[in-house]
């Protein structure tokens, strides 16, 4: 009734394993061009595979690939370039650019040569599981209130690498749900219910060409960490809303051809904190009460002592716990409360 209330072509399903959560999914108006954006150095067979999958898998009738190199030196990442290029002639193209990695730097000028009016911007080292990816994807970038939407990544052993970002845990952000087993529908069905979140990593990130100009592209500033932390929030600000997909679904082998370093961890979590303090301190889409030194929605346990956590989870007990541990938890929180204030000690 509300969708046929607001005009909107879309279907509802039920979220399967999950009594009373629904998943909403919009008609495609046009199967406008996709542009997805792809950086490499090298490391032929890594990115080999994430092409196999989306060649092979994808549904989605209207994208082009971009590989932005950035200073390939081994033949096979080139031959690797030439096979493509023959196969998929007007699907595929390389664009060069060797210079010290940013990735940054490497994705905004790829964007120029992007014809597509949709930009994905995908890491070399995913691979392609769901075959209506970049549907899911469009369904909802096509709606003006939308900015940027994101999916759910998998590392290669089947637990979760990415269900969306909360931004302020360890100082600077990290992944929802991170290393929660691949079937769990986490904290009260998130995992497996498209969800808005402040920001989505750019390992597997749609959004609209006009909304990327509009907020000015990645900060170059941030040549590796928290890039699209920064682009998600720019995009918050404007007034748009991120949306992560679970039924968009990739596995993320993460940073097989570069890899993290401290420094530049530090200096991108210090720039996050003066630009988006507000949001490092408080995430609207994360509950205060949530501890910020961890991605799995943990609590203090009352009656174990400040040390041991644990999680709601409504849909699937996490941790050999019961309902009634979490009731008894509760009392003997309002308990202890109620003691405080009376100046009384428990026994």
């Amino acid at each position: 009734d509300t969708l046929k209330r607001r005009k909107k072509h879309a279907t509802v399903s039920h979220v399967p394993n999950c009594l009373g959560t629904y998943c909403v999914l919009y008609e495609i108006k046009e199967y406008k061009l996709v542009s997805i954006i792809i950086p490499t150095r090298d490391c032929s067979e890594v990115l080999s595979n994430c092409l196999e999958s989306i060649f092979n898998k994808s549904l989605y009738p209207n994208f082009e690939v971009i590989i932005l190199d950035n200073g390939s030196k081994e033949q096979a990442t080139h031959d690797l370039f030439e096979k493509w290029k023959q196969q998929e002639k007007n699907k595929f193209k390389v664009v060069s650019l060797d210079i010290p990695f940013n990735y940054s730097v490497i994705n905004n000028h790829a964007v120029n040569y992007a014809d597509g009016e949709y930009l994905l911007f995908l890491n070399n080292d995913t691979e392609v599981l769901t075959s209506d990816w970049i549907d899911a994807m469009v369904e909802q970038v096509q709606r003006p209130s939308i900015g940027a939407v994101g999916g759910l990544l998998f590392y290669a052993d089947d637990t979760i690498q990415h269900a969306g970002v909360i931004v302020g845990l360890g100082g600077g952000a990290a992944h929802s749900h991170r290393g929660f087993n691949k079937n769990d529908a986490g904290y009260v069905g998130r995992v497996i219910c498209i969800s808005n979140y402040s920001a989505v990593t750019a390992a597997c990130l749609m959004c609209r060409k006009e909304v990327f100009e509009e907020v000015a592209g990645f900060e170059e500033e941030l040549p590796a960490e928290y890039n699209d932390v920064d682009l998600c929030l720019k995009i918050l600000e404007k007034g748009y809303r991120n949306v992560y997909l679970p039924h968009v679904q990739l596995y993320h082998y993460e940073s097989q051809t570069r890899k993290l370093e401290n420094e530049s961890l530090s200096l991108a979590k210090d720039f996050l904190a003066r630009k988006w303090g507000q949001y490092v301190e408080n995430d609207p889409y994360y509950n205060p009460n949530f501890r910020k030194d961890n991605e799995h929605f943990l609590y203090y346990t009352a009656s174990q002592g400040s040390l041991v956590y644990k999680t709601y989870n409504w849909f699937y007990l996490r941790r050999e716990s019961t309902l009634l541990e979490y009731f008894n938890d509760f009392c003997f929180a309002i308990k202890k409360r109620i003691f405080k204030i009376c100046g009384k000690k428990i026994a």
